[in-house]
């Protein structure tokens, strides 16, 4: 009697979204908004309290830009085209 044997070899791959991570979305300070709008976005865009978007903005006014998320790229983007549609200045880095 013979038997057949098959070697089944699993390769896991990793998604370029787990590569991908984390992205940083960062606003930076502008000469037109005021620190109440500014403040309010943050509020709306990413569902934070009126303490947590007010520290985020006045680290934008005091030191020119602040991370106000982190997190998978696709999100990113998407934040940052929001924040975007209401004048702030913002953009997304690569976290280190």
């Amino acid at each position: 009697m013979s038997t057949d044997t098959e070697e089944i070899t699993i390769t896991e791959e990793k998604t370029e979204v787990e590569h991908d991570l984390p992205w940083n979305v960062l606003v930076y300070d502008d000469p037109v908004n005021l620190m109440s709008f500014v403040t309010l976005i943050i509020q709306r865009v990413f569902g934070y309290t009126k303490t947590k978007a007010e520290m985020l903005m006045m680290e934008v006014h005091q030191k020119g830009e602040s991370v106000v998320w982190t997190g998978e790229r696709e999100k990113a983007e998407l934040y940052v085209q929001q924040l975007q549609s209401h004048q702030l200045l913002a953009a997304i880095k690569k976290a280190n």
